[in-house]
């Protein structure tokens, strides 16, 4: 039975900017959709804590071939470490706002992206038949630069969505209207 987990970024929550409205649109197309709550801060959010709460859902079997994983800002290069090094194929990813290897937002925020990181973003290709990545050209935490790096490296289909910011609630984007299309 296929399934859904969206993932947050740095110093959010399951409840920050358009996930919450989207938990409640797919649970209300009676799907099963997962919305995991990760550790953040300094010192709590990296790589290892992260991987440790999503190998959990891995281990009862809810992660697989029918799953879509939707993730915002550091999320999506934290799946995409996750499912190759676990060696995990699913459905499909949906990227909002992804980047990988970019310092300079500021210390607390490069002191807790900096363990998601890792060198081999490409094959992340191998674990999912579609990556659609959505991106914007005036993103204030991510230059453009970095996010069109990453949606090269790793998109089957890539929206560029102009002026949406960080695609976030503080760029207006307390819902998604455009990202249902792509469920």
């Amino acid at each position: 039975m296929s399934n859904y987990f969206i993932i947050h970024g740095s110093f959010s929550s399951p409840y920050s900017n358009w996930i919450g409205w989207l938990h409640d649109f797919i649970e209300g197309e009676g799907k099963q959709v997962y919305v995991p709550n990760f550790p953040i801060g300094v010192g709590y959010q990296n790589y290892e804590n992260w991987n440790k709460l999503l190998k959990y859902y891995l281990d009862l079997g809810l992660i697989d071939e029918e799953t879509t994983i939707i993730c915002h800002s550091i999320a999506p290069v934290f799946i995409s470490k996750f499912l190759t090094r676990n060696k995990v194929k699913v459905k499909k990813l949906i990227f909002v706002c992804g980047f990988n290897n970019y310092l300079g937002i500021n210390e607390e925020y490069d002191a807790v992206n900096k363990s998601m990181y890792f060198d081999k973003l490409q094959d992340i290709k191998q674990y999912a038949n579609e990556i659609i990545c959505f991106y914007s050209d005036n993103d204030p935490y991510v230059k453009y630069e970095a996010e069109k790096e990453f949606v090269e490296t790793v998109a089957t289909e890539k929206i560029l969505m102009p002026n949406a910011g960080h695609i976030n609630s503080e760029s207006g984007y307390d819902t998604f209207e455009e990202i249902i299309n792509y469920l």
